[in-house]
């Protein structure tokens, strides 16, 4: 489960002598907060894809088993629209998981049974969280309107995701992080083995957003 940098709108600088078609098409362009995002949540839709399809495999729980292909699913419809806008905005797009990510993952390889779900659920409230602060972010600064479009058809799927592994995390006794007032998890609020590498960020005692940075968005609200 990666930061996304506060910025203003970007300004259009029009010369003297440019045509306006070229202004336009300058205009149109993503600005440093479309680019993050984008990266960002295909960043994140690496991780999710691989940590689910480990617990379609690896799940003692079958609740586990089927909220995994449910967001193995949903992520990878995500990231083919992701995909499909970033190459209309020729917007580069990392292929693999940060070191990071590929730390969680390699947990969640060396565990089995019970462990494994307590993990997977942990690493998945963590990464969901991450997300929709970054989705949040993107939709209150985006400039971009298909990213900011992109970005108000996740947060739905992204909170649902978050919804029912809370819901997990209450059955099998897991902690589930307090959300504070600037949206990450308040101090002592975080669940047992949140020390670990979030995905696609630094360690998940700071919830940083996609990217590495803690935003400051509105904090999801639980079902």
């Amino acid at each position: 489960m990666l930061g996304i940098k506060r910025l203003g709108l970007l300004a259009a600088l029009v010369l003297v002598g440019v045509a306006p078609a070229a202004a336009a098409q300058a205009a149109a362009q993503p600005s440093e907060q479309d680019t993050q995002y984008l990266q960002a949540i295909h960043q994140v839709n690496l991780y999710e894809v691989q940590a689910g399809e480990l617990a379609q495999k690896k799940a003692q729980n079958q609740q586990v088993k089927d909220l995994a292909q449910m967001i193995v699913t949903d992520h990878q419809e995500l990231d083919k629209s992701v995909q499909d806008l970033a190459g209309q905005l020729n917007v580069q797009l990392p292929t693999e998981p940060t070191p990071d990510q590929r730390t969680a993952l390699d947990q969640l390889k060396n565990a089995n049974g019970e462990e494994f779900d307590r993990l997977w659920v942990t690493q998945g409230l963590a990464g969901h969280l991450q997300a929709i602060q970054a989705t949040q972010t993107e939709i209150s600064q985006g400039t971009e309107t298909q990213v900011v479009q992109l970005a108000q058809t996740a947060l739905p799927v992204l909170q649902a995701h978050y919804d029912a592994l809370v819901q997990l995390a209450e059955q099998l006794g897991i902690p589930v992080p307090e959300v504070s007032a600037t949206g990450t998890p308040s101090p002592g609020g975080t669940a047992p083995g949140t020390e670990q590498p979030a995905p696609g960020g630094t360690t998940t005692e700071q919830a940083p957003a996609p990217g590495g940075t803690v935003t400051e968005s509105p904090s999801p609200q639980q079902s």
